[in-house]
């Protein structure tokens, strides 16, 4: 497939007049200007796409969502590729799938279903627990009945279930055996996050040294910046082997702050969307886990409350959020879709840029920056 006349936009910059070649699920060659000619006869024209006035971005990573368009990522797997579906029509075309806190033998079941899902679709990344192990003075939108702290027994069951598929964990490193759990989960390849916790400064500084390199959702259910408690954000902008997650959705974290996390760490700032079912559907009542939650205008909350209860927000939308109202520069957003979390996961040299080697992943987006179309290992997907 060839795709020519885009300005592209990635972590790199920007080039004018570009094109792309993908061969199979992998970027063959990449140009500028009319060069793309020479390559045409070898390519059938309905696999030509005039991309003139448009951008070309790489495909869109989400490490953090729950689901969307109605489906949830807790359930089975034709809810979750309902919400893939939605997602990628939004140009997300990798994704992480996150479970919220159930009992243990409920996750396991459900790492399960991601390893085989992971198996047949490598545009499905693995899984992300984001419980069990989480501070009950800071669950958010998770049961507080199956939150615990991460015995080795439990550890071991969790990674047996994902069969090598569990990439990301969020942890709170406050709990008894938390820093030896992180010490497990590194040695066995998962990304450990910090997340849902009460820890101040120098515990999750310790946590960082015994090797988490993630913060789940910056700001969001821990302690904010205080002139003399800076907390867990200070501790994650101040380590260059640490990413920070930001929902952009005009909710969980306001534009004028995210300004700031990307003046601090431009190239570590990763946009997730951390959506629940209701992501590219309506309003209305929905589950997220075993808890019931109310859309209103787009912003979702556990019934009854004013706790904030996911996000019904897309990768585009993020996007359009920080450009348009964050004011971040274009191309460190697209870097905070794309490159950055791919660096988050340590998958940088395939994912998360347009390049040659890299996987076939694209978004077409105009000037308002909403998707015309989706490529994902080399086909059309949107």
């Amino acid at each position: 497939m060839l795709l020519h006349g885009a300005r592209k936009l990635d972590a790199s910059g920007v080039d004018d007049d570009f094109w792309v070649v993908f061969a199979g699920s992998t970027i063959a060659a990449t140009g500028s200007g009319d060069s793309w000619q020479a390559l045409a006869p070898s390519i059938p024209a309905d696999e030509r796409v005039d991309a003139r006035g448009l951008w070309l971005t790489p495909g869109f990573i989400d490490l953090h969502a729950h689901g969307g368009g109605g489906g949830s990522f807790d359930d089975d797997e034709q809810s979750i590729l309902t919400a893939l579906a939605t997602h990628r029509a939004h140009g997300t075309t990798r994704s992480v799938l996150s479970l919220v806190a159930n009992p243990v033998p409920q996750l396991a079941r459900s790492l399960r279903t991601i390893a085989r899902l992971a198996a047949a679709d490598p545009l499905v990344l693995g899984s992300h627990l984001e419980g069990p192990f989480l501070s009950a003075d800071h669950r958010g939108a998770h049961d507080e009945s199956h939150l615990i702290a991460p015995d080795a027994t439990t550890v071991d069951e969790l990674l047996a279930a994902s069969g090598g598929t569990l990439r990301q964990i969020t942890i709170a490193p406050e709990l008894p055996g938390a820093l030896d759990a992180i010490d497990r989960l590194v040695a066995a390849g998962v990304v450990v996050a910090i997340g849902h916790t009460d820890a101040g400064l120098e515990l999750t500084r310790q946590a960082f040294d015994r090797g988490a390199t993630l913060l789940t959702h910056a700001f969001n259910a821990m302690h904010g910046i205080h002139h003399r408690a800076p907390g867990p954000v200070v501790a994650a902008l101040e380590d260059p082997r640490v990413a920070l997650e930001l929902i952009l959705d005009g909710v969980h974290v306001h534009t004028d702050v995210a300004r700031l996390c990307f003046v601090a760490a431009p190239q570590r700032i990763v946009l997730v969307t951390d959506a629940m079912a209701a992501a590219g559907s309506r309003d209305g009542d929905y589950l997220l886990g075993s808890l019931d939650v109310t859309v209103e205008k787009g912003r979702a909350t556990l019934r009854g409350t004013d706790t904030i209860a996911g996000s019904t927000l897309t990768q585009d939308e993020a996007l359009r959020i920080a450009v348009n109202e964050a004011g971040i520069d274009p191309v460190l957003a697209i870097r905070a879709l794309t490159a950055s979390p791919a660096r988050a996961l340590g998958e940088d040299s395939r994912l998360g840029y347009v390049r040659p080697g890299y996987a076939a992943d694209a978004v077409l987006l105009d000037d308002e920056w909403s998707v015309h179309a989706v490529f994902a290992d080399g086909a059309r997907i949107a």
